[in-house]
């Protein structure tokens, strides 16, 4: 199969071109069924031969050409209706009726807030222009309204308020908020990406529109991206907030599955300058070894690293309620527990290694210790904790094995 994509430079043309080569090269093998030959990539840097060329031979068309913010209101008209006639007569000319995939925008309902908007008037004739030519032709046509889109390479201070705030959060500079309770209904690039590969396949969503609302049905002229969230512009500051604070109290935000703050904490990240990529972590030192703290969670406890010297014993402590686990990975050493109410006394050993990893519970009600047995290496191990540590109830009590 060979794709032409249009405004391929943009937001969404890098993010999808990206996804097309991908499974080309054959780097992601969850679409086994679909083969891509070549991925055209036509922008405003191309040249008119170019487009005839590659409309004359693709299998697929992704129109993602437009504007979004003209000199002048015209150029709207121009780059979203105006380039779409382009692309079709061009098609035609080759007699290629193979299928077309429109962005468009919620803006095209002409309704609401909406009501008067140029760009929406340009995207609507474009919506239209291409609804005729699926019927001069026959040709599938597939139209996406799109909401707001954020995610990874979208341009800040331009037409995504995410992308601005991120961008705004990761480099701290200054920034806006004219109304927190404004709700906005957001489209993650990558559950975009997943959408559009998926007309390729037969599985687009489609639908009708009831002014801005999705009305999903099997037969409606239009498709949709399932999957969106809705969020106020204060939950977005509030979360990004946190993510910017990371650094310092090393919590890790609850990022479910599928979540918002999930694509938001990954898209916050994708603008983190340089000098802020890296940062410096506190390191517990004494003639012992150290104890670095690496990252805290809101409900799920927090990871550290622990370094033991050479013949060093550390722990030779007990927990009522935390439990850890021990995963020695560089390094030679035992592991002892004691139950505390074992009227034997009798001690469980793991002799534990870097070249054999494994993770060994430390258990409530025992108090346990770790042996670094090597004369020469330090014994490198990572815990988990089932808490972060609480200086007013460490519950921690010092016990020998």
């Amino acid at each position: 199969m060979k794709i032409l994509v249009t405004g391929a430079k943009g937001f969404v043309g890098k993010n999808l071109c990206c996804a097309l080569k991908n499974i080309r090269d054959g780097k992601d093998k969850t679409r086994p069924s679909l083969k891509i030959d070549e991925v055209w990539e036509y922008d405003i840097d191309s040249v008119p031969e170019q487009l005839s060329e590659w409309c004359q031979k693709a299998d697929f068309v992704f129109n993602l050409a437009g504007v979004n913010r003209p000199q002048n209101q015209e150029e709207f008209m121009q780059g979203n209706f105006g380039f779409a006639s382009t692309l079709l007569d061009t098609l035609k000319k080759h007699g290629n009726k193979c299928p077309v995939m429109l962005s468009s925008s919620q803006q095209a309902s002409l309704t609401g807030r909406f009501g008067n908007s140029e760009y929406g008037r340009s995207k609507k004739a474009g919506e239209d222009l291409f609804l005729e030519y699926g019927k001069e032709t026959g040709a599938k046509v597939l139209i996406y309204r799109f909401p707001n889109l954020f995610g990874k390479w979208c341009r800040p201070n331009y037409n995504s308020a995410v992308a601005t705030f991120c961008n705004a959060f990761a480099n701290d500079l200054p920034y806006t908020v004219n109304d927190p309770s404004v709700e906005l209904e957001l489209l993650y690039i990558d559950d975009l990406v997943d959408e559009m590969i998926a007309t390729m396949e037969g599985k687009a969503h489609k639908c009708e529109f009831d002014g801005l609302d999705v009305v999903p049905t099997e037969n409606g002229k239009y498709r949709y991206c399932p999957v969106t969230h809705k969020v106020t512009l204060g939950e977005i500051v509030e979360l990004l907030k946190s993510f910017s604070e990371q650094p310092k109290t090393l919590m890790i935000p609850e990022i479910p599955a599928g979540s918002f703050a999930k694509k938001l904490y990954s898209t916050y990240l994708s603008y983190l300058p340089y000098e802020k990529t890296a940062f410096p972590l506190k390191m517990n030192a004494d003639e012992r070894g150290s104890f670095t703290e690496l990252v805290h969670t809101l409900n799920a406890g927090q990871v550290s690293i622990n370094i033991s010297k050479p013949g060093i014993t550390k722990g030779q402590h007990w927990h009522n309620t935390k439990f850890e686990q021990f995963i020695v990975v560089k390094g030679h050493g035992l592991i002892q527990q004691r139950n505390l109410n074992d009227p034997e006394g009798k001690v469980l050993e793991w002799e534990v290694s870097g070249d054999k990893i494994e993770a060994v519970h430390m258990l409530p009600g025992y108090t346990h210790n770790i042996i670094n047995l090597s004369d020469r290496e330090d014994l490198v191990t990572v815990m988990y904790c089932n808490e972060v540590f609480n200086p007013n109830k460490p519950d921690t009590f010092f016990e020998k094995v």
